[in-house]
């Protein structure tokens, strides 16, 4: 019994084992039929890739550089006109307004004339008493000197009488004592009156200086009293726009008080601030003469100069010229200049129908030094490092450059490239050295914003 069951569960594993068996080896005949009809794949062929850029083929060319510098405008001059007289205002232009326009001449206000109306007379009479007076004097003068000839011969007369008696007493014992004391007071009388006279015509010529100088001092009170009462009357030196006003009609005014701030825009002027380098480098002097009297920068050439307005600067442009040099700041290190855009300029409008006025901020082009024989290429096709990439053979290649001046979007390169070097000016990042390109070559200026 034992015996037979034994047997029995032998022959079942036995059977489980061979069945299994069976099931594997299926499979793996299965698995060797479906591969036998699989196609084995095509083998791929390796190729390079070749990269897109944008190529400028070098050409040097003489660059007039052009400095960049900005500032407000501002009127050539503005003048404050302030009350030189005291007294009220009677009279005010009736277009006396900020903004208006006044033109040469013309009043602006007046102050109240009566107490230098006055002034004046009293000046006039005390000018016409010291004229007479001095008139009096020269003819007193030609009338004393006439009279001294007439006392002259007096006192020679008496002279001669009192000798005569004399003589006659002593010698001939002819007249008396009396007589001959008599005839000596005569003379003495004479003489003395001769005296007298001589001394007053000797005087004349001082008193008439003195009545002169007097007379000068009366017309100079005259002169000064004709001026407090012009003084009254404030003109417009010249045409110009009413910037400032305080004064009003009725309005007690005092000597020295601000009154009407006039502006010539007749010439608007824009100073700029240059980098001391740049202007060094770059701005056109013209050769010295000589030794100079004054150590300043007397002989700055007056070049063209463009003016843009910041808030427009794509719409209209004016024409201005470079002027002078303001000043020299050794903090900064910067050179002031002048740029000078007369009315005629000024006063076109541009595609915002704006002319150019005081307080516009400006962006201002002064033409400087040429750079001679330099290739212009857009910035970003240089790298921070000064590196140029060209295509050589169709591979890439890196080549170090000396960039003479960058000027807006581009950089002018004086060194490192040759006539007809063909530079890739596509922007790329971390290009390898050596890459296969397809160059497309272009005659504009190409986007920035190329990526690699």
């Amino acid at each position: 019994m034992d015996q037979h069951k034994v047997d029995s569960g032998d022959r079942k594993v036995g059977f489980r084992i061979a069945v299994c068996s069976a099931i594997l080896l299926a499979g793996i005949l299965a698995m060797a039929a479906l591969a036998s009809l699989k196609k084995a794949p095509a083998q791929a062929v390796s190729q390079e890739q070749a990269y897109k850029v944008e190529i400028l083929r070098a050409q040097p060319e003489n660059v007039p550089v052009v400095l960049t510098g900005f500032g407000e405008a501002r009127s050539i001059r503005s003048v404050v006109l302030s009350a030189e007289v005291s007294g009220t205002v009677i009279a005010v232009h009736p277009r006396l307004n900020l903004g208006e326009i006044i033109p040469e001449g013309e009043v602006l206000f007046q102050i109240d004339p009566r107490d230098y109306q006055s002034a004046l007379a009293e000046a006039d009479a005390q000018v016409a008493q010291l004229e007479n007076t001095a008139v009096r004097l020269e003819k007193e003068w030609e009338l004393e000197k006439r009279r001294l000839g007439a006392l002259q011969r007096t006192r020679d007369l008496a002279l001669a009488e009192f000798q005569r008696l004399q003589r006659l007493y002593d010698e001939s014992r002819v007249g008396t004592r009396s007589g001959v004391e008599a005839a000596e007071k005569a003379y003495n009388q004479a003489l003395d009156q001769l005296r007298l006279l001589e001394l007053s015509v000797a005087v004349y010529p001082v008193r008439l200086r003195e009545a002169r100088a007097a007379l000068d001092a009366a017309r100079a009170q005259r002169e000064r009293a004709l001026t407090q009462l012009a003084r009254c009357t404030v003109k417009a030196p010249f045409t110009g726009r009413i910037a400032a006003k305080t004064v009003e009609h009725g309005q007690f005014i005092s000597p020295g008080t601000p009154a009407v701030t006039l502006a010539d825009d007749s010439m608007l002027e824009i100073h700029v601030p240059l980098d001391s380098d740049d202007a060094r480098r770059w701005l056109l002097f013209d050769p010295s003469s000589g030794p100079s009297e004054l150590a300043w920068f007397e002989n700055l050439r007056q070049v063209p100069c463009t003016v843009r307005w910041s808030q427009d600067p794509d719409g209209h442009a004016w024409q201005g010229f470079l002027h002078r040099v303001v000043a020299f700041d050794r903090t900064s290190r910067t050179l002031t200049v002048a740029v000078r855009v007369p009315a005629d300029q000024a006063s076109r409008v541009g595609r915002s129908g704006l002319p150019l006025v005081e307080g516009m901020f400006c962006a201002v082009e002064i033409l400087g030094r040429t750079l001679e024989q330099v290739v212009r290429l857009p910035q970003w096709a240089v790298t921070y490092d000064n590196k140029v990439y060209l295509a050589v053979e169709r591979r890439l290649k890196t080549v170090p450059v000396e960039v003479a001046r960058l000027q807006g979007e581009e950089a002018f390169i004086s060194k490192g490239l040759h006539a007809g070097d063909v530079v890739i000016v596509t922007r790329l990042v971390n290009p390898l050295e050596n890459m296969l390109l397809d160059v497309v070559e272009t005659q504009r200026q190409p986007s920035k914003d190329s990526t690699s």
